[in-house]
């Protein structure tokens, strides 16, 4: 065993001795000794200065007493002083400076052996003297020795103990709460409840300013994730937590209040080619003797928008109605949505939609709608739209349109423009049940007795519209309606007034006998060949055009030969008119126009 000194200094080293600064005063008459402290704690290696200042009597019973001898001791096993300066494990690390009455222990490069009570001894001619008690020197292995460790006592309850490598006896230290010193714990070891956020740390008495590191339970965790989270990208969360014991740290995913098995036991969690379906909220928990503490991050996986469905509403769509197509498609973040009918892009509505306040059968076609968002674009598959509407006011025609032979086949054709297609049905007025059913209506042997008005009804679930067609065979004549009659008796009129003023002025230029007047007279009467020559016929053509006023053409014709003027002709003025729209169930007022086809009858 090596001995030890008194003051304290730093080696070259650069490590720190401690004292414990309380003097103390030995004595005996005028023998004394007086130490600076009577603990020292010194780190291994370093060097360690003790000192004594010492006093003793001049004269002892008339005899000059003087110092013979100075020295530091220790005791052995048996108890009896040793000189250190004799000891063989001090060699060449002690020394003795004595001086003024202050004598200084030195020992270098210290040991844990060298922990040990020195005390200083005078040898005088007359008597010798011990300051007692002596000087405790503690040998620390560093100075950041000083250690908190946990030890569990009860269910919430655990006690700290402080460690450190020196032998310290019991009662020599202090204790800090959130670095306030505590005035209840002298000892070596404090007791905590578990879950507590407060730092503990411990420090030898007289050595304050050198507290242990701080013990406590784990900080709530950082969590950080180091790129951008878009599907099938890597992605990597950090826990970390601020904790001394350092804190062990687990990773889950939690599902509602259920907390999965665990995904690993590092501090980071990696997430490689993340998917939407790894969505959701992770649990990361940080954990040390002292505590357990966690923290959620929501994870929220990126995507482009997923192939759109579109939807119609109503889903029977009738001319009128209002009508709203829908574009959605899963997407994060949210898509941005543009409807185009065909390839012409279409204003949007709310939310994606497209809006038809009143919906026209010129609306109907395909339709389809553009999902996009930063991460990309996709299409929708088109989708039809197919308005219905009610029957458009049909149109009739007559075939043949040109002369009809009585005898023949007369077909009357109706159309109509609906959504659904219309079902047609024909009437014939003043009577009770329907003629024909059908689009076609065909009239075979074509006879007098199928003069007559004719209606026919186009019809779908949406509505009803009406077209009237008459059919009128008159024998010997012409019998035209009376837009065309009045014209053409007015021409009739005016040609026959010219062609008599005419001939009255031949007349009285040709002959100024009252015998010749009344040949003149006779001549007024043509005869045959003249009739055969002046007699002429006009063809009729009417156009049923509903812009415009019903309009005739007139061509002169050749001259009738007389077998011709035997035959005798009949005509069918065939009249037909489109009704306006009506409510289902009602009648419609008619606007009637006419076309006209000559039926021939052969003698």
């Amino acid at each position: 065993m090596r001995g030890a000194a008194m003051s304290l200094t730093a080696a070259a080293s650069g490590l720190v001795v401690f004292l414990l600064s309380v003097s103390v005063v030995q004595g005996q008459d005028d023998w004394g000794g007086n130490y600076t402290s009577t603990e020292v704690y010194a780190v291994k290696g370093s060097t360690v200065e003790i000192n004594c200042t010492y006093k003793y009597p001049s004269t002892i019973k008339g005899s000059q007493n003087k110092v013979n001898k100075t020295f530091w001791f220790i005791e052995n096993s048996d108890g009896n002083p040793v000189d250190v300066t004799t000891v063989s494990e001090y060699a060449g690390c002690v020394e003795y400076r004595c001086e003024n009455n202050i004598c200084t222990l030195r020992i270098k490069n210290l040991t844990e052996s060298d922990s040990a009570e020195y005390k200083f001894r005078i040898k005088t001619n007359l008597a010798q003297y011990a300051a007692a008690p002596g000087v405790t020197l503690f040998v620390c292995l560093s100075v950041t020795g000083l250690t908190v460790q946990f030890e569990p006592t009860h269910a919430n309850r655990a006690e700290l103990k402080c460690q450190s490598s020196c032998l310290v006896p019991s009662g020599h230290y202090v204790w800090y709460e959130n670095g306030e010193k505590s005035t209840t714990s002298i000892y070596s070891t404090h007791l905590f409840t578990l879950g507590s956020t407060d730092r503990y740390s411990c420090a030898l008495k007289g050595h304050e300013d050198f507290p242990s590191p701080a013990v406590y339970a784990p900080r709530l965790p950082s969590v950080s994730v180091s790129a951008e989270i878009k599907e099938g990208s890597s992605v990597t969360l950090t826990c970390s937590s601020d904790a001394n014991p350092a804190a062990n740290y687990t990773w889950y995913k939690v599902n509602g209040n259920q907390r999965l098995p665990p995904l690993t036991t590092e501090p980071q969690l990696v997430l490689s080619s993340i998917q939407v379906s790894d969505s959701g909220q992770y649990l990361c928990t940080a954990e040390n003797t002292l505590g357990k503490t966690s923290e959620v991050i929501p994870i929220d996986v990126k995507y482009p928008p997923k192939l759109p469905s579109v939807s119609v509403s109503p889903s029977e769509i009738e001319e009128g109605s209002s009508v709203t197509l829908t574009c959605s498609s899963d997407a994060n973040p949210a898509a941005n949505y543009t409807w185009y009918k065909r390839n012409q892009t279409l204003p949007l509505g709310v939310k994606g939609s497209y809006n038809f306040t009143s919906i026209r059968s010129e609306d109907r076609g395909n339709y389809y709608c553009k999902s996009e968002n930063q991460y990309g674009e996709v299409n929708s598959s088109s989708k039809y739209i197919n308005v219905q509407y009610a029957p458009k006011p049909p149109s009739v025609s007559v075939s043949p349109s040109a002369e009809i032979e009585e005898g023949s086949s007369v077909t009357l054709t109706c159309s109509s423009d609906a959504n659904p297609a219309a079902n047609y049905t024909w009437y014939k007025k003043d009577e009770d049940s329907p003629k024909a059913s059908g689009q076609i209506f065909t009239i075979t042997d074509f006879s007098a007795e199928h003069s007559g008005s004719y209606s026919c009804g186009a019809q779908n679930k949406l509505g009803r519209r009406n077209s009237t067609l008459t059919l009128i065979v008159v024998a010997g004549s012409w019998k035209l309606p009376a837009a065309v009659t009045i014209p053409v008796v007015l021409l009739a009129v005016i040609s026959l007034s010219v062609f008599l003023w005419i001939r009255r002025k031949r007349a009285s230029r040709d002959s100024s006998e009252p015998e010749e007047r009344a040949d003149i007279r006779e001549e007024c009467v043509p005869d045959q060949p003249e009739q055969q020559e002046d007699l002429q016929y006009a063809s009729v053509h009417f156009n049923n055009n509903r812009a415009d006023p019903l309009d005739s053409n007139m061509r002169a014709a050749r001259p009738l030969r007389h077998t011709e003027q035997q035959e005798v002709s009949e005509y069918a003025a065939v009249k037909f008119s489109s009704a306006a729209p009506r409510t289902r169930g009602q009648d419609s007022e008619e606007d009637p126009a006419a076309l006209y086809s000559t039926v021939n009858k052969s003698r």
